[in-house]
């Protein structure tokens, strides 16, 4: 059993911005505010808004790509992810979104030796489509990935197990953490369960106060 993990969301976590946010606001214009209000109203399910999101896109395959090049990524994350493994601990991502433009942000960093648990896309008629697996141990008909699910199992090869999110799709995953780095809503969110938290920004913030926890 390895001694710690550091899980973390992606879009709006390891990023300054959702790029479901970017693409509705740079190409849905007002087109997508309706399904919006049904989608935080509870009326549709998230992986069913953002496919509607990234499926309307109406961009060639090269543009989405430059897109996704051009998602704000937090400027300390990779030197944070390089801290984590020289301590020796694993770094891994947890997202509801999904690994097409999570690699492809990883490779334009550089950043190397992340497992990243999230949703399967691919590119088709001027979109990004889910490519979703329902038999998948971690499928979710709500996400396309159950978060809980992926975090209840690498617990079983930690000792610890720290955690960073910011939205709703990361609470559960954060109540069964041993210690919980939270930003946005998600702040809020743990207020309600009464579940201690660290609240930061961007991840110059973090390891300071992580290595507190470690054996270091």
């Amino acid at each position: 059993m390895k001694d710690f993990a550091f899980i973390s969301d992606f879009d709006g976590t390891l990023t300054k911005k959702d790029f479901y946010k970017i693409m509705s606001e740079a190409y849905l214009k007002e087109d997508y505010l309706p399904l919006f209000k049904a989608w935080k109203n509870g009326e549709m399910k998230d992986r069913e808004y953002l496919s509607y999101v990234f499926n309307n896109v109406k961009r060639s395959e090269a543009d989405i790509h430059e897109d996704i090049l051009n998602i704000p990524f937090d400027p300390f994350a990779k030197d944070f992810i390089k801290q984590v493994k020289d301590a020796g601990g694993d770094f891994i991502v947890v997202s509801a979104g999904t690994s097409y433009y999570i690699d492809k942000i990883f490779e334009k960093h550089n950043i190397e030796g992340v497992d990243v648990y999230s949703n399967k896309g691919i590119f088709k008629d001027n979109g990004l489509y889910f490519d979703l697996d329902e038999n998948s141990e971690f499928y979710s008909d709500r996400y396309g990935i159950d978060k809980l699910s992926v975090v209840e199992k690498l617990k079983n090869n930690y000792k610890k197990i720290f955690y960073a999110g910011d939205s709703e799709p990361d609470i559960k995953p954060a109540l069964v953490a041993d210690v919980v780095f939270a930003k946005g809503e998600l702040v809020e969110l743990l207020k309600k369960e009464k579940k201690e938290f660290i609240e930061f920004e961007d991840f110059s913030e973090v390891w300071d106060k992580l290595k507190k926890y470690l054996d270091i």
